[in-house]
């Protein structure tokens, strides 16, 4: 994104949009995973481990729904959309919280940019 930014080849607002609901896509299949493949967890392909989804767990339990804005972080980021599947949480504020806080993440990248 940065490199294409840079360039000047695509529109920033474009590169924005596209970032976005592409990252948030990829929490609606953990939060997928969560909700109806728990079962599978101690498979190989399984996304996250049983004791990375533990501490997604214990910080959602910890902070509620919006700890769902620091899904953008690395490592953590993962776990906590799939223990919002699993927790049941609504998939329309699932979808508020982690689409602003990747929003936000890509603005803050884009603006950063020179």
């Amino acid at each position: 994104m940065v490199a294409a930014a840079l360039a000047g080849e695509t529109s920033r607002t474009a590169l924005f949009l596209a970032a976005t609901a592409g990252n948030v896509l990829g929490a609606v299949v953990n939060f997928a995973l969560g909700r109806f493949l728990i079962r599978f967890e101690h498979r190989r392909w399984f996304p996250v481990s049983p004791p990375a989804r533990r501490k997604a767990e214990a910080l959602f339990q910890r902070y509620g729904r919006p700890v769902l804005l620091f899904s953008w972080l690395p490592v953590v980021g993962d776990p906590l959309t799939l223990v919002a599947g699993l927790l049941r949480t609504p998939l329309t504020l699932f979808l508020v919280f982690v689409t602003l806080g990747k929003a936000a993440r890509y603005a803050a990248v884009l603006w950063l940019t020179p």
